[in-house]
């Protein structure tokens, strides 16, 4: 298969992971070994090239095989970093020249200027490599300016210009998987002048860098296609995402993974939680007790437990609107207690065997009760059996990342022995409650910026929930027989999606097999 038929079949992979970037990387591997255009016997050797531009012999490097009439030699033979230093002042004022860093030289965006004549200069046509930072390895086209301190200016002979771009690009994932340091990382300069470069005659990096150009062209085409591909796709999605919420049925969810295009799972999920939670997954019935009803019931029994009682919930906090048979109301005046666990100093494994331990916030972070996310507690150490989780509990994390703060569970069959910390919070409810309903309300989007509005904490990584904020969520109730068709419909159509993602993802994989057999075969016909 030659390389143009390849891109003629893109539709085949075009379901593999990046398959657009993975095409970029292939050009650029078959172009630095000698696999994407003829060698010509017209063609200086490079060994003879080298030996005139330096007056001495190259010190050559045997890569095995390649074109007989290619050189191999250390990267640091052939070229010089000049690095780029942070001048004495700067200005925004546009006075003197631009202040080369990434953001300059990658998106042009010239926000810095300087008048400091002392600095390394830069021209256009110049090529820069990013010698520090996440994106050390990265090469860049030099601008008119002043070179930053996280940048280096690249000097070279032996090398059409475009050519040595294509071959540091191609050198990119080594490089930057290779950087040094830890709160800042640098490119690892000696790493890179010890690279062997493939060094084709001058007259075949020339044809290599057209060729190249040629492809990569195609590749922008592609990827304009995909992601015209893709916008088309999104709005026929939120078509078919509005059918479905008018007519949440599992026909209507098959045709939401219609093959022409595709819903994320995640979309999915969101949109049937939604509609869970709204009251428009399953019809209302007439003949079911109204919600006011069992919250007034409910009420009695936190009254002889002398429960603390909570604000109504006013109708400008109610997010949405619910059902007739349905009410809004706070979580703490339809739960009978609530308690939290314990954090001695555990040891940092999992328990093994029956032994006790306590349970970390990645058990109930996840939707489902993970139990083997656990701490051993000493040797010596008595539990504390009340702080034991049961089937059936509802647990609340109190602490975690903002995106995982006050993720909710109901516990099925959990192990003996497994304790809740003090930053796992448990609420039981009357039977009038199906807790696996409040566990959809509480994982909704509007449960998620409640929490989100309301958490404590400066640091996204770890954010608060006190129990009075879980008290006060708004729980849109629907009558007791309403909440269990619901968690019943829900249980129904998550297991479908989660048929369908795995239809997906094996199709995905299919298609990223494909490429890489293709790649395989082509990159052994190429080299013959």
């Amino acid at each position: 298969m030659k390389l143009e038929r390849f891109f003629e079949k893109f539709e085949l992979f075009a379901d593999a992971p990046d398959a657009v970037a993975k095409m970029r990387e292939l050009v650029l591997q078959l172009a630095v070994r000698g696999k994407l255009v003829e060698q010509s016997d017209e063609d200086e050797p490079a060994s003879e090239m080298l030996h005139r531009l330096t007056g001495r012999p190259p010190l050559l490097i045997d890569f095995g095989s390649l074109p007989s009439n290619w050189a191999c030699v250390a990267l640091g033979d052939l070229i010089a970093l000049q690095k780029g230093k942070k001048p004495a002042s700067l200005n925004v004022e546009k006075i003197g020249l631009p202040y080369l860093d990434i953001a300059a030289l990658e998106r042009g965006e010239l926000r810095q200027f300087t008048e400091d004549s002392k600095c390394p200069r830069a021209t256009t046509g110049d090529l820069i490599i990013v010698c520090d930072g996440s994106r050390s390895g990265l090469v860049l086209d030099g601008i008119d300016g002043v070179l930053g301190s996280t940048v280096s200016k690249v000097g070279h002979s032996g090398f059409d210009r475009n050519y040595l771009k294509y071959f540091l690009r191609s050198l990119y994932d080594d490089l930057n998987g290779a950087k040094k340091g830890a709160a800042i990382p640098h490119l690892n300069i000696p790493r890179l002048l010890a690279i062997p470069a493939q060094i084709p005659p001058l007259p075949e990096q020339k044809r290599i860098v057209a060729k190249v150009d040629e492809l990569m062209a195609l590749c922008d085409r592609l990827e304009a296609q995909q992601q015209e591909r893709d916008t088309r796709h999104a709005a026929l999605a939120r078509a078919s995402l509005a059918r479905f919420a008018e007519a949440p049925a599992p026909t209507n969810l098959d045709f939401l993974f219609h093959p022409s295009y595709t819903i994320t799972p995640a979309d999915l999920r969101k949109s049937i939680l939604t509609l869970a939670v709204q009251g428009k997954l399953v019809p209302q019935d007439p003949n079911d007790e109204p919600a006011d009803e069992l919250i007034t019931r409910i009420a009695e029994y936190r009254r002889a437990k002398k429960a603390k009682v909570y604000e109504p919930v006013a109708m400008e906090e109610a997010p949405y609107e619910v059902p007739f048979s349905w009410s809004w109301v706070r979580l703490g005046n339809i739960s009978l207690t609530s308690d939290s666990g314990w954090s001695p100093q555990c040891l940092p494994e999992a328990r093994s065997g029956k032994d006790w331990g306590v349970l970390k916030v990645s058990a109930v972070s996840w939707g489902v009760f993970k139990p083997e996310e656990n701490k051993a507690l000493p040797p010596g150490m008595t539990a504390r059996p009340d702080c034991e989780v049961k089937a059936g509990d509802f647990l609340l994390s109190r602490a975690n990342t903002e995106e995982l703060v006050a993720r909710s569970v109901v516990v099925d069959q959990p192990p003996p022995g497994l304790m809740m910390s003090d930053k796992i919070v448990r609420f039981t409810f009357p039977d009038e409650i199906e807790k696996a309903f409040i566990n959809l309300a509480n994982s909704s989007e509007p449960a998620r910026d409640y929490y989100a509005h309301n958490a404590s904490g400066t640091s996204s990584s770890m954010k608060n929930i006190g129990r009075e904020v879980m008290c006060n969520l708004p729980i849109p109730l629907p009558p007791l027989a309403e909440q269990r068709r619901i968690v019943a419909k829900v249980d129904q159509l998550m297991a479908l999606v989660d048929q369908l993602e795995t239809q997906l993802a094996t199709s995905h994989a299919t298609a990223e097999k494909l490429m890489e057999a293709v790649v395989a075969e082509l990159t052994v016909q190429e080299a013959r």
